[in-house]
């Protein structure tokens, strides 16, 4: 089985005019990243059909929609509207995760609830960064323990602390990380981005003794990262945390692609030098416990 872990999708609404959509909602960190008015054009646009269709040409069996990290709250009960809608019209294919604002407080815990009782099945992708929270936040820490509380994941975008100055990449502390998982190790942590090369720093003994909670996603690897990273990765801290995810629709190889698709990105993971076993734990087999898919449970195995 092969499940994307790491997929964003927007009502037809908003890719028919996004600087449009996001300058009524006041979202300016959002449509400069995904339509700026000058330099590569990243985004791609898909809707559900279309999704559909690619995860079809690739194999892909499942999908993992997540939120955005957007700046108001409204915008958030938004997107989880359309979450909503087209998880319950493909309960096979689709899963998606609830996206807040924590900063919003009550406001935010009660659209936590609100979304995971319509059937949503995590929380994320939040960015301390982007959103303007610690992790010391009274209203972040109260929903990281609500999804402890309930099981259920939360995924984090991590930016990586060296390398090239792009609009999206803010200054993180990888220590904020690790007091969050040490914090609450009973919360099911996904760090986006492969968490900024963290699992690196797992090879440390303290912070590898605190991180058994962690995994780590692939998302939008091709453009961050030479395709060495997976065997790296899984010789620092084993293949069982890590979960294969696109960031479909972004075009993760923006000088070949003129629309988004599955399969480039999964023929680079097939070359990447996996076995086979480490390739299905890190396409599937650790998202389907994970997400309990199929009566799976999610366990953590050492590295």
């Amino acid at each position: 089985m092969i499940i994307d872990s790491h997929v964003h999708l927007y009502a037809p609404e908003v890719a028919a005019d996004p600087r449009g959509w996001a300058r009524a909602r006041g979202e300016d960190r959002w449509v400069n990243l995904a339509a700026p008015l000058s330099g590569r054009q990243l985004q791609g646009w898909s809707d559900i059909d279309t999704l559909l269709m690619d995860m079809d040409a690739a194999g892909v069996d499942r999908a993992v929609l997540l939120g955005w990290y957007w700046d108001h709250h409204e915008t958030c009960i938004e997107q989880n509207n359309w979450y909503i809608d087209w998880v319950r019209r493909h309960p096979d294919r689709l899963h998606a995760f609830a996206t807040v604002q924590p900063r919003a407080g009550d406001a935010a815990e009660n659209e936590f609830k609100r979304a995971i009782d319509a059937g949503l099945c995590g929380i994320g992708e939040l960015s301390p960064a982007s959103q303007g929270f610690s992790m010391e936040h009274p209203g972040w820490l109260r929903i990281a323990e609500l999804a402890a509380e309930r099981g259920l994941p939360v995924n984090l975008h991590v930016n990586e602390p060296v390398g090239r100055r792009h609009p999206g990449r803010l200054q993180d502390s990888l220590d904020d990380y690790v007091w969050l998982a040490d914090r609450f190790p009973d919360l099911k942590l996904i760090l986006a981005h492969w968490g900024g090369m963290l699992p690196f720093f797992e090879m440390n003994k303290w912070v590898g003794s605190r991180m058994g909670n962690v995994f780590y996603d692939t998302a939008a690897s091709p453009l961050l990262y030479r395709p060495g990273i997976f065997r790296a990765v899984v010789d620092a801290i084993g293949p069982s945390r890590v979960l294969y995810g696109s960031d479909y629709p972004l075009r993760l190889y923006p000088r070949k692609q003129e629309r988004p698709d599955f399969v480039r990105f999964l023929r680079e993971i097939d070359a990447a030098g996996l076995s086979r076993d480490e390739k299905a734990r890190i396409l599937g087999e650790n998202a389907r416990g994970l997400l309990g898919i199929g009566g799976a449970t999610g366990g953590v195995e050492s590295a």
